[in-house]
């Protein structure tokens, strides 16, 4: 078939590229004038696996007031006088609870395998150069309490299949020396070797230039207003998009959109529930480290990640809920440079540091809205939130046995497009 799909970040580019590889043609359409711009560019590089438990759990609720009240706050709301906003709020604050979390926890876990089969071999397979590191990844939590409860998850996920070893201080100093400066910040750690590293903006270039000399038609600067939808007796069909340059015809299309995708999802009378989260990183050449970083770290206490990307080393954090442009206050990037100083030990030249900051596609409960919708010929694969570039590969998987008619190879009922 003709497909064309909406949004060349990296879950439209690997959707377009297993595509292609079943035979089918691709159109992909970028509204800006290069792929891979939004929340592909600059994220936290982590290809991470083994933690992929939601953002809405049972410890948010309780935590409210200081989400309002701390300036410096890892999570931040901004109220806005926005019923989508609080709509997305609302049920956010529904899906926080052990349950729920569980569930979502359960099913992410899956979805990351399969994308953990696929994308490896995509990126040693086409030669893409982005930085790809299988060195796993270091959990590191600053007391009793919160190690007990990694430790909790821990326990849950190995019933799920999940490897992962919880870290005294000195086994976590010994895993990854590079945090020596930081050991006595440390109580413990988790550790899973399976995860791993990579730079989602390079992938995108490179995956996006073998889609293109393989036949596939890539459109930048094309914006997309709108599907024009043809109304049928019980199944309606998608007959165009409406673009600014005029319509375009497909025999199937995929909407992977980012942050885009609600408003051109309404075009088609669906109703999705995708809220920008936006996020901070820098990416620093390391001066003064006492050892090169080899694993991802997370620090559970300021909740920013490290991830070693070459020579360059890729500090991320914060999540902010109602902040909708793309703006960088220079007391986030400030703060980055902190948490690198301290738990990394790094002195860093201000010229050389690379600011970004971008806005993630999140739903409610922090699961992917991927498959088919009520339409014959439209797709979906939206969602994702910070896990983008962790699920990507596994989501255009599931998108190819959609369009195929054939059965996946896990459960897909917990990414189905659901009318409420």
């Amino acid at each position: 078939m003709h497909i064309c799909v909406i949004g060349a970040g990296v879950i439209g580019l690997t959707a377009a590229y297993f595509l292609q590889s079943e035979g089918h043609n691709v159109t992909i359409i970028e509204r800006d004038n290069g792929v891979g711009q939004g929340a592909s560019a600059a994220n936290g590089a982590q290809l991470s696996y083994a933690f992929v438990a939601p953002l809405a759990d049972a410890s948010v609720p309780p935590r409210l007031p200081s989400l309002f009240l701390t300036r410096d706050s890892p999570l931040k709301l901004h109220f806005r006088a926005d019923p989508v906003q609080w709509r997305w709020a609302v049920e956010f604050l529904r899906h926080a609870n052990v349950a729920d979390a569980r569930a979502t926890t359960a099913g992410l876990l899956k979805l990351a395998e399969l994308s953990r089969e696929f994308i490896e071999p995509l990126i040693e397979g086409e030669g893409i150069d982005c930085h790809f590191t299988r060195g796993g990844k270091l959990v590191v939590y600053p007391d009793v309490r919160s190690l007990a409860s990694a430790q909790a998850q821990v326990l849950y996920q190995s019933g799920l299949g999940t490897k992962q070893t919880v870290l005294t201080r000195a086994e976590c100093i010994a895993q990854e020396p590079a945090l020596e400066p930081y050991e006595e910040r440390i109580a413990g750690g988790v550790w899973t070797g399976s995860d791993a590293a990579a730079d989602c903006g390079e992938f995108c270039a490179q995956l996006a230039q073998r889609i293109v000399q393989r036949g596939g038609d890539l459109q930048l600067n094309r914006t997309v207003r709108g599907f024009d939808v043809e109304p049928r007796a019980g199944e309606s069909a998608v007959r165009a998009l409406i673009t600014d340059q005029g319509s375009l015809r497909a025999d199937a299309y995929l909407l992977a959109a980012g942050i885009g995708a609600r408003e051109l999802g309404a075009s088609a009378g669906l109703m999705l529930p995708i809220y920008p989260l936006k996020g901070y990183s820098i990416t620093v050449k390391p001066v003064g480290a006492m050892a090169p970083l080899q694993a991802s770290i997370t620090d559970a206490r300021r909740k920013v990640v490290f991830a070693p990307l070459g020579d360059r080393v890729r500090v991320a954090g914060f999540v902010e809920i109602g902040a909708t442009d793309n703006s960088i206050p220079p007391a986030r990037i400030s703060a980055l440079l902190d948490a690198a100083r301290e738990v990394l030990g790094y002195s860093v030249i201000d010229g050389d540091v690379r600011p970004w900051a971008g806005q993630r596609p999140a739903t409610p409960s922090g699961r992917p809205i991927i498959g088919r919708t009520p339409m014959t010929n439209l797709y979906l694969s939206v969602g994702h939130g910070a896990l983008g570039w962790t699920l990507a590969a596994g989501s255009a998987r599931l998108i190819c046995d959609a369009v195929a008619g054939r059965a996946p190879t896990i459960d897909v009922r917990p990414y189905l497009y659901r009318l409420n």
